[in-house]
């Protein structure tokens, strides 16, 4: 970079030294790396080839991210469930200060698995989270800095498991009361019903959002954010899609399972509806989540969770791919065939957001004691059973959980259990399902469109048919006709003649020009007749019997 000359300064300034302006210079470098030190911090995490990863002391940065959340914190075993509500500040302050949690007699109490369940991102929240359970860096950033592209994916860290899943759902009517996402590259996905508002307060705040591009939440172009005109122009192809599409919402899940049990779910959407059937699963105290205490059959049960939302999608295009085809056999239409087409896309899109899961669930239950291995943690997880037995002593005496007697030791040999990778072959079996489904959608629409089409063709063919036909007929006629009609003075024809002379001439033109033009036609007839007329014959001769 080209270094300002200090001389022009202190020429204008007129009574500067040298050394005064050599010292004043210097500063003024100073002062400037110091402000590009500030810019590069700034745009640490925003920028392209920025640094990787959040550091959660970091509070003065990411404190624009801030909302309302609504968190649930359970602990759980097969004899008891405690579970509390909490808001932001309560929970910071269990994070800061955890609470003991004894029995009746005052004895530490068996030791519980932990869920931790946010709906919402604040950073109050998440920075405490981080800070208490030692969370990486690299998963705060997939959290805070989520882009609409991200594909589902398990990342293993040392202190735990990281999985990312994004989430396909029917919205609900406040989310469709919030209108299509803009910033959204998938079809169907809707905003988090903030407040109504019209669709120019929608633009203006999209517009907000890019004068603070560094504070955005949620990214969603390949670049890491959208221009103001590929917004608009998103919300333009979604106005003219509206109707013709099944409304899919589409929103990450984040999923933490740390090595001493706790199992973390975090969620932008700042209400706790999606994940209620786990939390009453957790309630009843004959389901498998309670009876094996386990904390990977919990992450299973979010991830059945989440693949049984898929399921309901599927059945949302399923009838709507009825309800085309029966359309389309009906009476064929572009309409029809313009929501097929819609129809065909989304399928395409969605396909490239589900087969990532699909993966990512072949990826846990067949490398999962691979990866650990590979990290180092194969010798703690398996072998050195007393190790990991202090280790989980330790995080409970830390957290405030108590120590049992005895405690858990889970079968495993790396993140995952053995019983937990048994259910996620159920869960696998429906994300091969899905894709499936997914394929003999996008056949059957494509199908359809084929069958609009060539019905269409086929129609034009009959009238053109028609067209020919009637031209062969009137030829001779027209012929005729147009030879008679011409005013000579002297016409025999005429002169001495009646029209029938004219049918004379017709009738046997027209027996030698219409089968020699609809020969071929007159031999299919013929042919198909003769077959009729042997197939009844077969029928009769099967009927009479060999007698």
């Amino acid at each position: 970079m080209h270094k300002p000359s200090i001389h022009p300064v202190a020429h204008q300034s007129g009574g500067l030294t040298s050394n005064q302006s050599n010292q004043d210079g210097n500063a003024w470098l100073r002062n400037r790396s110091t402000s590009s030190g500030v810019t590069r911090r700034v745009r640490r995490h925003s920028g392209i080839g920025s640094e990787p990863g959040i550091n959660p002391h970091e509070n003065e940065k990411y404190s624009h991210f801030s909302e309302k959340c609504a968190i649930q914190v359970t602990d759980f075993s097969s004899e008891h469930v405690l579970l509390n509500t909490l808001s932001n500040a309560e929970f910071v302050e269990l994070m800061k200060h955890p609470e003991p949690n004894p029995d009746a007699n005052g004895a530490p109490a068996k030791r519980s698995l932990r869920w931790i369940n946010i709906a919402g991102i604040s950073w109050d929240v998440l920075s405490a989270l981080a800070l208490r359970y030692d969370l990486h860096t690299l998963a705060l950033e997939d959290i805070l800095h989520e882009q609409g592209h991200n594909q589902s994916k398990a990342d293993y860290y040392p202190q735990h498991l990281f999985l990312r899943v994004l989430c396909h759902s029917i919205p609900t009517e406040n989310d469709l009361d919030a209108g299509p996402d803009p910033r959204s590259e998938y079809p169907g996905s809707w905003n988090k019903p903030s407040r109504n508002r019209s669709d120019s307060e929608k633009m203006a705040g999209y517009m907000d959002d890019l004068e603070h591009k560094f504070k955005h939440r949620r990214f969603s172009a390949l670049s890491g954010f959208r221009l103001a005109a590929q917004q608009r122009q998103i919300l333009r192809i979604a106005e003219l899609k509206k109707g013709d599409r099944v409304a899919v919402k589409h929103e990450p899940m984040f999923i933490f399972l740390l090595r001493e049990g706790t199992v973390i779910s975090i969620r932008p959407t700042p209400n706790l509806e999606f994940t209620d059937p786990v939390t009453e699963r957790i309630n009843q105290h004959d389901s498998v989540i309670r009876t094996s205490e386990d904390p990977a059959i919990l992450v299973e049960a979010l991830l059945d969770l989440i693949v049984d939302r898929i399921l309901e999608v599927m059945d949302e295009y399923q009838d709507k791919i009825h309800q085309l085809e029966h359309d389309i056999l009906m009476k064929p239409g572009m309409s029809t065939v313009r929501s097929l087409h819609i129809l065909s896309g989304d399928l395409i899109m969605h396909k490239r957001t589900l087969e990532p899961i699909k993966s990512m669930l072949h990826g846990l239950r067949r490398y999962d004691q691979d990866r650990c291995a590979a990290m180092g943690l194969g010798n703690d997880l398996p072998a050195n059973r007393r190790q990991v037995h202090a280790d989980i002593n330790a995080s409970d005496a830390s957290l405030g959980l108590g120590v049992g007697a005895s405690g858990h030791h889970f079968g495993r040999d790396g993140y995952l259990s053995y019983n937990s990778k048994i259910y996620l072959v159920y869960v696998y079996d429906h994300m091969d399902f899905v894709l499936t489904s997914l394929d003999m959608f996008s056949g059957i629409s494509e199908n359809l469109i084929n069958y609009a089409f060539n019905m269409a063709s086929y129609e034009m063919n009959l009238v053109m048919r028609r067209l020919t036909l009637a031209t062969i007929i009137f030829l001779p006629l027209t012929l005729l006709t147009g030879y008679f009609g011409m005013n000579f003075t002297s016409m025999w024809s005429v002169n001495h003649h009646s029209d029938l002379l004219f049918w004379i001439i017709a009738l046997p033109v027209m027996g030698v020009i219409i089968p020699m033009f609809l020969y071929q036609d007159i031999k299919s007839m013929v042919h198909y007749i003769h077959k009729v007329m042997a197939a009844r014959r077969a029928v009769l001769a099967q009927e009479r019997g060999p007698w």
